[in-house]
């Protein structure tokens, strides 16, 4: 009896585990629609700057530009997004393999690196392995702000400007679909010059466009914003992806939670009837004993 016991007690603490990664799934879910609704929201502002900074590009030389100016990359800066809390399968391990790996390989060529890390997870792992980590930006990961993405914007373009950086990375796992995501690494800061081809400075109609204030003081204005775009973007995607790879860890743990259950059921199902058989045959064989005594 104290077996079943301990198969019950095991059972009820099974369940009350089901029932809190269950829980966890369904609000991942709900949190999911909207970081979702957040990545889909954010691409037209996102393609209506890049195409105005391509048209930019068209009419001035952004060779110069200090968000353009291409230099012999000798430190790089990357900025790596993971989340604040786990609970979300391989979601943190992806990013931080990406990133400790474009770190090696830099290494080789002679490349110094600072990592920016974004989240708990990420601040936590750079650290205790001893790299260079500039800042960290921790506490909103599963719900970014455009605010928190301009901070982060105006830190490492900040770097890039005052020469501590060459060149600035976005380590981060993009969105595709519920199903989908995939963590890419993508440069920020200098501007590839495949962001600003394309342009011809021409409306729909083929106008020239007019550029109201000057086309140089629209660009001094546009590449920040630019940049925290792209920033503001990655996090959207990365806090998108987060609730996706949660939705799925917790429907695999409850899953496997139910089908733990079931097998423990079963077995205490069994020894339930082992025991009920056990003392069966003791009734009898008394009873046998007893009669034959007579």
């Amino acid at each position: 009896m104290a077996n079943l016991k301990e198969i019950r007690n095991r059972i009820s603490s099974v369940g009350s585990t089901m029932q809190i990664t269950s829980a966890m799934k369904m609000v991942s879910a709900a949190k999911l629609k909207r970081a979702q609704d957040a990545v889909t929201q954010m691409r037209p502002y996102a393609g209506k700057l890049r195409e105005i900074l391509e048209n930019l590009s068209a009419t001035l030389d952004l060779s110069e530009n200090a968000y353009a100016e291409q230099r012999e990359v000798k430190k790089v800066l990357i900025v790596g997004i993971t989340s604040n809390r786990g609970l979300c399968g391989g979601y943190n391990a992806g990013v931080l393999r990406a990133t400790e790996g474009e770190i090696k390989a830099d290494a080789i060529k002679g490349r110094s690196h600072t990592v920016v890390a974004i989240g708990r997870k990420a601040e936590g792992y750079f650290r205790f392995r001893g790299y260079n980590v500039a800042k960290s930006f921790t506490g909103f990961t599963d719900s970014p702000t455009y605010a928190i993405a301009k901070e982060v914007g105006e830190f490492v373009t900040e770097l890039y400007a005052s020469g501590q950086v060459d060149r600035v990375e976005l380590v981060y796992t993009r969105f595709i679909s519920s199903g989908t995501q995939e963590v890419v690494q993508r440069p920020l800061v200098p501007l590839e010059s495949e962001t600003v081809a394309g342009g011809d400075a021409k409306n729909a109609a083929g106008a020239d466009y007019e550029f109201e204030p000057s086309p140089e003081a629209i660009l001094e204005t546009l590449l920040p914003r630019y940049v925290e775009a792209r920033v503001y973007a990655a996090m959207l995607n990365a806090a998108a992806s987060e609730h996706a790879f949660r939705q799925r860890a917790m429907k695999s743990a409850t899953d496997n939670a139910e089908e733990l259950i079931n097998n423990l059921s079963r077995i205490m199902n069994r020894a339930r009837q082992d025991s009920i058989t056990t003392e069966i045959m003791e009734i009898v064989g008394g009873a046998e004993a007893m009669s034959s005594g007579n």
